[in-house]
């Protein structure tokens, strides 16, 4: 029987097919598209109302005239040399006149993008997938005193290996459940917790969790800090880094983003006759 002609038959697939137009529409490529072109647009948008727009168009104009110069008249040493001095000028000032925008648009672009990282720069662990958590230690009693608490979807693959040239103790999980977790390292009669995110879905995952180094945490961890006074100096998990895939190649969404989004940028500029 012919599906179109039977309105149970196309009941019964439209769950199916609205389930499998959601997925598409939450893939991580679609999620990128989608991220790139608002950037893009606000990058653009964001450049243009903090910048003297008249100014950046006298420069580029000019910047373009002793271009033209150099090609016109390059059998002139003299003119030749002169105007490479003002297009070096001129690009002083146009950098001058784009550098404050600039710092406006990037500080909160990387700020953005470090946050979405979180949940597109890598993937959970799959289930019934063995996986490392290492766990960094001051040394001394802290490196062989240090315990593990599981809960019962994780269990431990292998005896912990203990690294003294790094400090390190190394152990071997298992998760046989989608979810996220918490184990809890025990040293010297403190806990430190971290978090583990094991399945498939988009969700947000810290690979480390520090003491200090407040940069560094800012960037790659999304957990809170480590007690500064705790044997543990940092607890990481390795997590698989996540490809998406265009055009049969796989790359990081960093790359990806970054590409998609100067593009949209530079047609968004066109479009509302904003100076760059």
């Amino acid at each position: 029987m012919n599906v179109l002609s039977n309105p149970l038959a196309m009941a019964s697939h439209a769950p199916a097919n609205a389930a499998f137009n959601l997925s598409l529409l939450m893939s991580p490529l679609a999620i990128v598209v989608v991220i790139s072109l608002v950037v893009g647009l606000l990058m653009v948008v964001l450049f243009g109302y903090t910048s003297d727009q008249k100014s950046i168009g006298i420069a580029k104009n000019q910047l373009k005239a002793h271009l033209l110069a150099v090609r016109l008249y390059r059998d002139q040493i003299p003119v030749v040399m002169g105007s490479y001095g003002k297009i070096l000028r001129g690009t002083g000032r146009y950098l001058k006149l784009a550098f404050k925008p600039l710092l406006y648009v990037i500080i909160p672009i990387i700020l953005f993008v470090v946050q979405i990282d979180r949940y597109l720069g890598s993937t959970p662990i799959p289930p019934n997938t063995p996986f490392l958590l290492t766990v960094r230690t001051t040394g001394g009693d802290a490196l062989n005193d240090a315990t593990l608490d599981l809960p019962p979807e994780i269990t431990m693959g292998a005896p912990p290996v203990h690294v003294p040239s790094t400090e390190e103790i190394v152990w071997r999980l298992i998760g046989s459940k989608e979810g996220k977790y918490e184990v809890t390292i025990l040293v010297a009669g403190q806990s430190a917790a971290k978090s583990i995110s094991v399945g498939s879905d988009l969700l947000r995952i810290s690979t480390v969790r520090l003491r200090e180094h407040f940069l560094e945490r800012m960037f790659s961890s999304a957990e809170p800090a480590l007690p500064e006074n705790s044997p543990v100096e940092s607890i990481s998990i390795n997590y698989p880094d996540r490809d998406i895939e265009v055009a049969g190649y796989g790359m990081n969404w960093i790359w990806l983003f970054f590409i998609l989004s100067m593009v949209a940028g530079f047609i968004f500029k066109e479009l509302l006759g904003i100076q760059i």
